[in-house]
């Protein structure tokens, strides 16, 4: 079962998300600041990160740093749920490492498109890697044979 991480100070919007990922039949858990979602990133393993950028401890500029900086961690898609949603905020965020944005409030059908997106991007990808180390693995074999 898909896992999704939300990471959000706010606990109606932490809950409005919950509420909207679970009717879609997506497993939860929750963060309320930066340096928890960083903690339960490497507890929970998830599949997917909804992370607000303004947020207590770390903010989710932050977050996504540490994210990309680690090799193990690198590759999670990471969508920005934010207010920001003047001009040139989206392509800033975009620009930041992040793997997609939502703007808040936070509407179910552009939650539901950006989800499918990128986790259909991710599994596409774990696909092509998993096909890609199983050819290495055969040509070894076929040396070693």
């Amino acid at each position: 079962m898909t896992k999704i991480l939300i990471a959000e100070d706010n606990a109606v919007n932490r809950e409005l998300l919950r509420e909207l990922l679970e009717m879609r039949g997506y497993t939860v858990v929750e963060a309320c600041d930066g340096d928890e979602a960083l903690r339960m990133i490497e507890q929970t393993q998830p599949d997917l990160l909804l992370l607000d950028i303004g947020m207590p401890v770390l903010d989710g500029f932050a977050v996504v740093r540490k994210i990309r900086e680690n090799p193990h961690l690198a590759s999670l898609p990471v969508v920005a749920v934010t207010a920001y949603a003047m001009q040139g905020d989206r392509e800033r965020i975009l620009n930041s490492n992040f793997d997609g944005y939502l703007s808040k409030p936070v509407n179910s059908r552009s939650l539901a498109e950006e989800l499918d997106r990128l986790l259909i991007k991710r599994v596409n990808q774990d696909l092509s890697q998993s096909q890609a180390s199983g050819s290495r693995g055969k040509a070894q074999a076929a040396r070693e044979g």
